[in-house]
């Protein structure tokens, strides 16, 4: 079956639109499953699948006005300059008062959007991965440096990593070392994500926060279709808890890494549902 080829429901022009989706289909530091930049394209499709009223929240999407830009044209560039048109284009969207929602590709796009915010914002990074090395492969914009490059542009005390379970010896020494603030997936399993989740309150406070969601931040029972699975993750409730809990502190958001020739399209639909769930929750608050 055809479906139209932007994200169900983004039927605002830009101009009137409070909340704007991009696409930015790049995997090119991929390191384990290449496919991420096929995820905007299926996720899309995924997002034809659902109602637009949710009984749960009371909201419906058409009430809500959001446009879907399409994406932006990173096919044959560098890393580097991947980086810098992500970063031009959401801080045009910036500019014109726009709500930013990225849909990747690999997590290495996430700094380019970061960079286009202000230095003293916060970022919340859901990832199953540190993603705090230096270089990787020889390449400082690799989607294992995310993490690390955020903190070229913040400070290394206004980001905080939930859900990790994964990190070279030499990464997470380092780290530590900067004293990055994360918990990991075993201690969120231990507490709750009710419990952490106050305990981060305490570090980010009243700040406005960027989220980065790394699909992987999944156990794998849940996203298969990632580029880098790791088991022992967290669950979709504990990511909409996340929403939740700093729904009206939101300011952007990223959804990455999904790998959709990896599984049977579940990944897409579920990340097209937190796209969807993520508006509603953020909508007016």
């Amino acid at each position: 079956m055809n479906f139209p080829d932007y994200f169900a429901d983004a039927e605002a022009s830009l101009n009137d639109a409070e909340y704007v989706i991009v696409g930015v289909p790049y995997d090119k530091t991929s390191s384990f499953r290449p496919g991420a930049k096929k995820a905007p394209e299926e996720i899309r499709k995924a997002s034809w699948n659902f109602e637009t009223y949710n009984f749960k929240t009371g909201i419906d999407l058409r009430d809500i006005r959001f446009h879907d830009y399409g994406n932006v044209d990173v096919d044959n560039v560098r890393p580097d300059e991947m980086v810098k048109i992500v970063k031009d284009l959401v801080t045009q969207l910036l500019r014109k008062n726009k709500f930013p929602i990225v849909i990747g590709g690999e997590h290495s796009i996430t700094s380019g959007v970061v960079q286009a915010f202000p230095e003293d914002i916060m970022v919340l990074s859901l990832d199953a991965h540190l993603d705090f090395r230096d270089k990787y492969e020889n390449e400082e914009n690799s989607h294992a440096c995310a993490n690390r490059r955020i903190t070229d542009h913040i400070k290394v005390e206004n980001l905080v990593v939930l859900g990790v379970r994964s990190a070279e010896k030499e990464e997470f020494e380092n780290a530590k070392k900067k004293k990055l603030f994360y918990i990991d997936s075993f201690e969120i399993e231990k507490r709750g994500i009710k419990k952490v989740l106050e305990e981060t309150k305490k570090h980010i406070g009243n700040k406005q926060v960027y989220l980065t969601l790394d699909i992987d931040v999944l156990d794998p029972v849940f996203a298969p279709g990632t580029s880098t699975p790791e088991p022992l993750g967290l669950t979709p409730f504990d990511v909409l808890d996340c929403i939740d809990y700093y729904s009206s502190q939101f300011v952007g958001f990223d959804l990455v890494e999904v790998c959709p020739p990896f599984d049977n399209g579940e990944t897409a639909l579920l990340a097209a549902k937190f796209i969807r769930e993520f508006i509603r929750r953020t909508w007016q608050k």
